[in-house]
């Protein structure tokens, strides 16, 4: 299943909401991933730990390891900061995965994993295409190292993501983790009438 039959599998998680079917299909086919959490760009605070926690929550229930990786929502600002009005799938989520899956790709490297994926492409809401590259380029950093490109939206996947997330009770976000999102889902919603 991944590349070269790989048996240890660094898994970046955006959510648990997002890992739970993948983590599932990884298990059934005998590969037991390290769950890495790196998301400095989730906004604010206390919605990055209440994640945290689920994906924390999620890993233990299975017994899998977890990562838990740094929080710097500053630097990942002050990165961010000239893209602050670009649209969402535009030039700043290009950054943002770039920036995320980077560190996943050093940190597998540096702990001895052959390969890495992430569960940012089983969103619908992302560009596939730049989660790929983000990867592919991530991984040309480090020799050796394979960015598992499999599409976790088919095979049933995105089906039993939605099973498992009501079997697990997963909090269920409604934007996408950064305070450009956070502002965009704010302003849509005045907009429409949904935010009264």
């Amino acid at each position: 299943m991944p590349p070269g039959d790989a048996d240890r599998v660094l898994l970046h998680s955006c959510c648990a909401p997002c890992s739970s079917a993948i983590v599932e299909c990884l298990l059934n086919n005998g590969i037991r991933p390290t769950v890495f959490y790196f998301n400095p760009n989730i906004h604010p605070r206390r919605e990055y730990e209440r994640r945290k926690a689920e994906s924390q929550r999620h890993a233990q229930t299975l017994g899998l390891d977890f990562v838990d990786a740094d929080y710097d929502p500053k630097g990942w600002l002050k990165r961010t900061a000239a893209l602050a009005d670009a649209p969402e799938r535009g030039p700043r989520c290009v950054l943002c995965f770039g920036l995320r899956l980077s560190e996943t790709a050093r940190y597998a490297s540096a702990n001895g994993f052959g390969v890495f994926t992430t569960t940012l492409a089983s969103s619908r809401w992302k560009d596939r295409s730049q989660i790929l590259d983000a990867g592919r380029s991530a991984a040309a950093d480090w020799p050796g190292l394979v960015f598992w490109e499999h599409d976790w939206r088919k095979g049933g996947l995105t089906e039993r993501k939605a099973e498992l997330n009501r079997e697990y009770g997963f909090y269920q976000q409604t934007y996408c983790g950064c305070i450009y999102s956070l502002r965009a889902t704010r302003l849509r919603r005045v907009s429409d009438g949904s935010d009264s």
